[in-house]
C-alpha cells in the first residue's frame, strides 16, 4: 500500500474514520487513528465493538470503504456544471451497478471502443439507516458519513450521436466508480473543499456548499420512491467541467476531512 493513498487527513474533532481491508484474504473494517487501524466486529451501522487486532496500513489493501446493496448517483448538481443549461426542479438520479466500484489504488481501465472517459470528483453518501419517505430531518439522521467517489464517465456513449438509451456502460462500466479511502463520520459535509487533479493538475475546485440540492435533500428525495438501506451509496455531482483521461494518467479526488482517492488509469 502507497502512503500517499492510504495517509489520512488530520482528523478532525468529533470524527471517526472507517476503512475497509483486506489482509491475508480475510476483509475486515477498522476504525483509523493516523497509521493504525483498530479492527472492529459486529455490525458498522449497528452494533459493533473494537477488538483487540492492530493493523499498520502498509501492511494491508484498502478497500472501497463500503459493500453497498445500490448506488445511486444525481447528475446536474453544481451550477458550475450546468453551464448555460437550465437547473433541473428536482434531483436528477441515476443507478451505477455496484460492479463498476473499484478500489483506492487500482486502476480505472479504459474499456473497448471507448475513446472519451473523463473523470467525474463527487462527495459521496453513505446510508446508516433504513429510510422509506424520510422527511429531511430523518434523512440528515440517515446519513452515517461521507467519502471521496470518482463518477467515471464516457461521454460518447453518454451524449454522442450513437448514445445508449441509457447509461449503463456510460457511467457503469467495470472501474467506473472508484470510491474511498475512508468513510467519515461526524464531518461538517455541508461545506467541504472538493479537487480534482488529473497528473498532479487541478481540474476541478468547489465547495460542496455549492450543490445544487444538498445531501439530506437528494436523501429525502430518494427515499420517496426507493427505500435505502444501511450501506448504500449516493454520488452527488461533480463541479466544474470535465476532461479526458487517458492510459498513463493518474487521476486523484481530494475532499476536505476525507483525504485523497487517487487511481490510475489503465
Amino acid at each position: 500500500m502507497l502512503a500517499s493513498l492510504a495517509s489520512a487527513p488530520a482528523q478532525t474533532a468529533g470524527t471517526t474514520r472507517f476503512v475497509r481491508f483486506s489482509y491475508r484474504g480475510q476483509t475486515a473494517h477498522a476504525i483509523q487513528e493516523g497509521d493504525d487501524l483498530r479492527v472492529i466486529q459486529g455490525d458498522l451501522f449497528g452494533a459493533y465493538k473494537v477488538t483487540s487486532t492492530r493493523r499498520k496500513l502498509s501492511e494491508v489493501k484498502l478497500l472501497y470503504p463500503i459493500a453497498p446493496s445500490k448506488a445511486l448517483a444525481v447528475g446536474l448538481n453544481y451550477k458550475s456544471h450546468l453551464g448555460s443549461r437550465t437547473p433541473p426542479p428536482q434531483p436528477e438520479m441515476f443507478y451505477k451497478p455496484i460492479t463498476c466500484l473499484t478500489n483506492p489504488g487500482d486502476p480505472i481501465r479504459i474499456p473497448q471502443g471507448a475513446k472519451n472517459v473523463h473523470f467525474e470528483g463527487e462527495l459521496v453518501v453513505v446510508i446508516g439507516k433504513r429510510l422509506s419517505r424520510a422527511s429531511k430531518d430523518e434523512a440528515t439522521a440517515g446519513i452515517f458519513g461521507v467519502t471521496c467517489g470518482n463518477d467515471v464517465s464516457e461521454r460518447d456513449w453518454q451524449n454522442g450521436p450513437q448514445k445508449d438509451l441509457q447509461w449503463w456502460r456510460a457511467k457503469g462500466a467495470d472501474t467506473f466508480g472508484p470510491m474511498g479511502p475512508a468513510i467519515v463520520k461526524g464531518l461538517n459535509y455541508g461545506k467541504l473543499q472538493l479537487e480534482t487533479r488529473l497528473n498532479g493538475k487541478s481540474m476541478q475546485k468547489q465547495l460542496t456548499s455549492d450543490l445544487l440540492f444538498d445531501c439530506p435533500t437528494i436523501v429525502s428525495y430518494v427515499s420517496q420512491y426507493v427505500t435505502l438501506e444501511p450501506g448504500d451509496v449516493i454520488f452527488t455531482g461533480t463541479p466544474g467541467s470535465t476532461s479526458k483521461m487517458s492510459p498513463g494518467d493518474s487521476v486523484e479526488i481530494e475532499i476536505e476531512g476525507i483525504g485523497i482517492l487517487k487511481n490510475p488509469i489503465a
